[in-house]
């Protein structure tokens, strides 16, 4: 087995990780460099998917925003689940970063007098989306993986899989342990900063917009060595997805088109958004989701309609190449001005439990992004809050991370030796699960989520799913798989599954993105016209939000 050390290990190369890789390498000189490990490619990755944009609080030049406006927004859409301390946060940071990207170099859209462009997305009391046509995730990581590739002191594992943390007796993590699929081999790479930035969970579901790579890998890692999880229950899933039959990942119809002016409508041509909440298709995530829905079940029909004719057919081509793009590749004609959609697993707002500085509860480890729950989304994630959140979650990080010593470890307790021991020999044996299909149990783990523990859920659903999953786990889970880069894959999708169905079950109730058909009455934390002045949101110290 080979060894490596390294001042920070990042898993994950979306928008959060390769941030940060380069902030810290921006800000400090380090002795043994920094490595990115991806289990793909490094520009695959659910930060290179996202269409709208990114949250810009910018009052300054968007005079009718405010920061307290998005605070009260992003509260608003969590049900007050949110952790204030963490909206806060991010919201105050949020002009810093957006200047960072743009120095950086990402080109967002420009009215044509050469000023920001702000466009409007569900759930946002103004304008203040950035966006780069409708692809706004490709532009912003595009940008960073060539800086990245241009910085000497960041290395990249490609198609490598991050496998156990290097955990002592202390509780902190003193590195990883990761398995290269080209080389079919184990490596430990030492280190006494691991971050986690390994993206979402959609790929545990039958319909998802996100790609192959999220499949819960960084939770699954984290709950494993110990550190908690938070939110487990809460899977938002996007109301559009372009309605195509056999996708693994299911191409996504931006909420920017709806914002632009799109409406929903059923086979029948009826438009219905609604009939479910005064505000229409420009309601939160979870209700629109849910309105398609009910809606295609009770039609019998695979999928609705957004009619975009109303804002004229030139006009969508041209604001929406990309889903445009997407439409004809798919075999769907739009000249009628309709695109069928259907609701996809896209969003996850539980994940490893963390402060507003990316601290885990184990020492030396931190997660960002998507894999994280900082309490920032609450119950149900704001619209274009995502990639607000990864960029400004790892430019404080670097921020805490370049006033420590960041030399990797030169010694070992038993605990870590012991874990070192156990893949050393496995590198020497041999799979025992040749006659397993991994396939099979992944596409089985898939059906169970979106038919059980999907959109709707209730008690007998849930606990069904939980015995189907525990039977799975039953099949793989008796050895490390070595040789199999996929059996680590499958297990981990097992493991997350579990979580997300146990917190699903326990909690019994209706709120953000978890909806119990047993427990309909919907619950909200915080109430509906909820609007904080500066005043108030500078006022606010500590602790959650809740207002009666």
């Amino acid at each position: 087995m080979k060894y490596s050390k390294y001042s920070v290990v990042i898993v994950g190369s979306g928008a959060s990780g390769l941030y940060l890789a380069l902030k810290v390498a921006q800000q400090k000189h380090l002795n043994d460099g920094i490595l990115v490990i991806t289990k793909s490619k490094l520009n695959i990755s659910s930060s290179q998917l996202a269409q709208g944009g990114i949250v810009a609080v910018l009052p300054e030049i968007n005079k009718n925003d405010s920061i307290s406006s998005h605070v009260s927004d992003t509260i608003k859409a969590g049900c007050g689940l949110n952790d204030f301390n963490a909206v806060k946060f991010i919201s105050q940071n949020s002009s810093c970063v957006i200047q960072d990207l743009i120095n950086l170099g990402v080109e967002f859209d420009k009215t044509p007098d050469g000023k920001l462009s702000f466009a409007l997305e569900a759930a946002h009391s103004v304008p203040r989306i950035l966006h780069v046509k409708d692809a706004t995730g490709k532009a912003i990581e595009d940008v960073l993986c060539q800086r990245v590739l241009e910085t000497p002191e960041i290395d990249i594992y490609e198609n490598t899989c991050a496998i156990e943390l290097l955990v002592d007796g202390t509780n902190a993590a003193r590195g990883i342990i990761v398995y290269n699929r080209e080389t079919d081999s184990y490596e430990a790479v030492y280190s006494n900063t691991v971050v986690l930035a390994t993206g979402g969970i959609g790929q545990l579901y039958e319909h998802t917009t996100n790609p192959e790579v999220a499949t819960g890998d960084g939770i699954a890692l984290a709950y494993r060595a110990g550190a908690k999880v938070k939110n487990m229950e809460f899977v938002q899933f996007h109301p559009s997805a372009l309605a195509v039959a056999n996708k693994v990942t299911m191409p996504l119809v931006s909420e920017a088109v709806r914002g632009a002016g799109a409406k929903l409508c059923d086979s029948k041509g009826n438009y219905f958004a609604k009939d479910f909440d005064e505000r229409g298709e420009l309601a939160p995530r979870d209700i629109v989701a849910r309105a398609i829905y009910s809606t295609m079940l009770k039609n019998s029909d695979d999928s609705v309609f957004l009619d975009i004719s109303q804002m004229g057919i030139e006009y969508f081509r041209n604001r929406f190449p990309n889903i445009s793009k997407s439409c004809e590749d798919n075999g769907i004609d739009i000249s009628d001005g309709l695109i069928p959609v259907a609701p996809a697993a896209h969003y996850f707002m539980g994940g490893i439990e963390t402060n507003v500085c990316a601290q885990t509860s184990i020492e030396n480890l931190y997660a960002l992004g998507e894999c994280s729950c900082s309490g920032f989304h609450g119950a149900n994630r704001l619209a274009s809050n995502s990639l607000l959140e990864c960029v400004a979650g790892a430019y404080e990080l670097a921020a805490l991370l370049c006033e420590k010593n960041l030399d990797a470890p030169k010694n070992f307790d038993e605990k870590v030796k012991t874990i070192l021991e156990k893949y050393e020999q496995d590198s020497e044996s041999v799979c025992e699960f040749e006659e397993v299909d991994i396939e099979d149990i992944k596409n089985k783990v898939k059906e169970i989520m979106w038919e059980y523990v999907g959109i709707s859920r209730n008690k007998d659903d849930l606990n069904f799913a939980l015995d189907k999953l525990k039977a799975l786990a039953s099949a793989i889970n008796s050895s490390t798989c070595a040789h199999i880069g996929d059996c680590y894959e499958a297990k981990n999708m097992i493991l997350v599954a579990s979580l997300i169905a146990k917190s699903a079950l326990e909690r019994e109730n209706s709120i953000g993105a978890h909806y119990r058909a047993d427990f309909p009455q919907h619950q909200n934390l915080c109430a509906k016209d909820l609007n904080l002045t500066n005043e108030q949101v500078s006022g606010v110290k500590n602790g959650k939000i809740f207002v009666e």
